[in-house]
């Protein structure tokens, strides 16, 4: 007859030495609270309609998205190309500068404000996530906070940028490398070398 290991032990190991705690979380407890959507229920469901029926399709014009988000209040410059598959969260927290490029996939996650300058290139599928949450919450309540690209910054393809970071003028956050904290004016993060 074979006997079965015994489980690992799992109990709380505070008490050993370099362990931490483990935090037991309670989803279900989640509130969201001091998290405003900034808009009536109405014009996110208008929004999200928009996105997901015409804003999104290849079919749908390039230059017809910039006036699309302006309806749904976003501050959009001049020359803004927006290309197919981006998604937007809340047009109403976004502003772009002029001349700014937004490739196809990539998504403004928005749930702070976005603020890109002019003359910056967001490549294809780079994400820009102003949501988290506190990790040490039980209830895993919102960490939220803006992101902002200065003039001339390069988000590369597969990027991402966390919430609560400012790339500098003219600093690159390279193909797939992850900017968790601030990019310098002219720094280049790559990816494996995570800022």
């Amino acid at each position: 007859m074979a006997t079965r290991a015994a489980p690992p032990d799992v109990g709380n190991h505070a008490a050993e030495p370099g362990c931490r705690a483990v935090l037991e979380r309670s989803l279900r407890g989640f509130t969201g609270a001091g998290y405003d959507k900034g808009r009536p229920p109405f014009v996110q469901a208008a929004w999200f309609a928009v996105l997901n029926l015409v804003f999104v399709k290849w079919w749908f014009p390039a230059r017809w998205r910039p006036a699309v988000l302006r309806v749904f209040g976003a501050r959009i410059g001049r020359r803004v190309r927006i290309r197919r598959g981006v998604r937007v969260h809340w047009p109403w927290r976004l502003d772009v500068g002029d001349d700014v490029w937004i490739g196809e996939g990539a998504w403004l996650l928005n749930l702070e404000q976005i603020t890109i300058g002019s003359d910056v290139c967001v490549s294809q599928g780079a994400l820009l996530c102003t949501g988290s949450h506190q990790h040490r919450s039980p209830t895993f309540e919102f960490d939220n906070g803006p992101i902002r690209l200065e003039p001339g910054s390069w988000v590369a393809a597969r990027a991402v940028v966390l919430r609560g970071v400012t790339v500098g003028r003219g600093a690159v956050v390279g193909a797939s490398a992850v900017a968790h904290r601030d990019v310098t004016p002219g720094a280049v993060v790559m990816a494996g070398a995570a800022a």
